[in-house]
């Protein structure tokens, strides 16, 4: 009688769906989940309890690192996910209705909904990427995630792959795992500190580590990692090499590779197979989409909190094209944007900088003291029009993201 019910529930979920869909009324991502969750409230269980399942979760890089594993893992067969970055309850039952039970999952979880997902999904491993403040207005300080996701920890019994060289992170797995029973630590790199003034395992004062963070009050320091990226390549303990030679750009892309191709090897596809697949990954979901629009090349990255820009600004500031940086503070975002005073902006001087988005005047007075010399614009098309033709990279947080992909979709020229 229970699998009858689930039938009929799923069905009417996913018809709802479809006709959002036809109607035009978005793209169904999540109002399949809404419903069935309405109706049965373990639905997300339900979906999961036959499955081989793997969540990815952390504060930045969850959804390149979901779309990372699931090409890799489809080595060993079909993967569903939720790789629009849908990553809340909803939108992990919308992902897993109407697909087979014997496919595996992954899936992109919240930070916030991570210790939830574990129960429900029960999944085969879990991938902690990093933590640092994000949505303060939603999600709280960053210790709030590291004592949730400790008492996650203490009652999950898969495999854990966490960054080693994230300290709340490593707190957070030693706090519920002190054992480290199945837990692959990657070192995947870490270069913002700004989150971590304090030892979080004592509370003693550091300084910004050059190599291996350890904690002189207590003794604490990195976990000896099993996976290392260096450079571009992603060395094992057992001295195993792989060059990564992603299509994806950047730093952050190489860790979220690292992440992944560890996680994929815990479920069995050789490092090398797992890279030649995350090879053919040339955006995701319009990361690091590059785009003609008239005499303008423009390429287009998400930066949504301090983490992300400063990995952003780092890759930018090897160039000297121009920039356009788009800001919003809606509800996705976090309607708070004093963090935009711990991005180090500075390091724009000297290049051409424009800026537009529902808080373009709070940027430009970040960038007034930053001593970046820049213009605001109304939108996109006008920013764009401003600068001389060529290559010009377009920064943006969530949903000022989510616009400009859409503009650059339409064409802005």
């Amino acid at each position: 009688m229970e699998q009858v019910l689930d039938h009929v529930v799923f069905a009417f979920a996913r018809l709802v769906g479809s006709a959002s869909r036809l109607a035009r009324r978005g793209a169904g991502l999540t109002l399949p989940g809404r419903i069935a969750l309405l109706l049965s409230p373990s639905a997300l269980r339900r979906l999961s309890r036959s499955r081989r399942v793997i969540l990815v979760s952390g504060t930045n890089g969850k959804t390149t690192t979901t779309r990372l594993l699931t090409a890799a893992l489809g080595f060993l067969g079909p993967v569903v996910s939720n790789g629009s970055g849908s990553n809340l309850e909803a939108g992990l039952v919308s992902a897993l209705l109407g697909t087979p039970a014997s496919r595996a999952a992954v899936l992109e979880v919240d930070e916030v909904v991570l210790p939830r997902a574990l129960a429900s999904c029960r999944p085969v491993a879990v991938v902690l990427l990093n933590l640092s403040r994000d949505q303060l207005d939603r999600t709280s300080e960053v210790s709030f995630h590291v004592a949730r996701w400790q008492a996650a920890l203490g009652i999950y019994d898969g495999s854990v792959v966490a960054n080693a060289d994230d300290p709340l992170v490593v707190a957070a797995v030693r706090g519920g795992r002190p054992t480290e029973r199945d837990v692959v630590w990657v070192a995947a790199g870490q270069t913002w500190w700004g989150d971590v003034p304090l030892c979080p395992a004592c509370g003693a004062s550091w300084s910004v580590p050059d190599g291996p963070w350890s904690c002189t009050g207590c003794g604490s320091q990195r976990p000896e990692p099993a996976w290392s990226l260096v450079g571009d390549t992603l060395l094992s303990r057992s001295g195993e090499s792989a060059k990564l030679a992603l299509a994806l750009p950047g730093r952050a892309s190489a860790a979220n590779a690292a992440m992944a191709a560890a996680a994929a090897h815990l479920q069995g596809v050789p490092v090398e197979a797992a890279l030649e697949r995350m090879r053919s990954v040339t955006d995701v979901e319009g990361r690091y989409l590059s785009s003609r629009q008239g005499e303008h090349d423009l390429r287009l990255v998400l930066a949504k909190n301090p983490a992300g820009w400063l990995e952003a600004l780092t890759e930018l500031v090897r160039g000297e094209d121009p920039v356009v940086i788009a800001l919003n503070a809606r509800s996705a975002d976090g309607i708070d944007p004093s963090w935009l005073w711990d991005v180090p902006f500075e390091r724009l001087r000297g290049r051409p900088v424009v800026v537009t988005g529902e808080r373009a005047v709070d940027l430009s007075v970040r960038l007034f003291y930053a001593e970046v010399p820049h213009t605001v614009h109304p939108d996109l098309a006008t920013c764009v029009a401003a600068l001389p033709p060529g290559a010009c990279s377009v920064v943006a947080n969530y949903t000022a993201f989510v616009q400009a992909r859409e503009s650059l979709a339409r064409g802005i020229a």
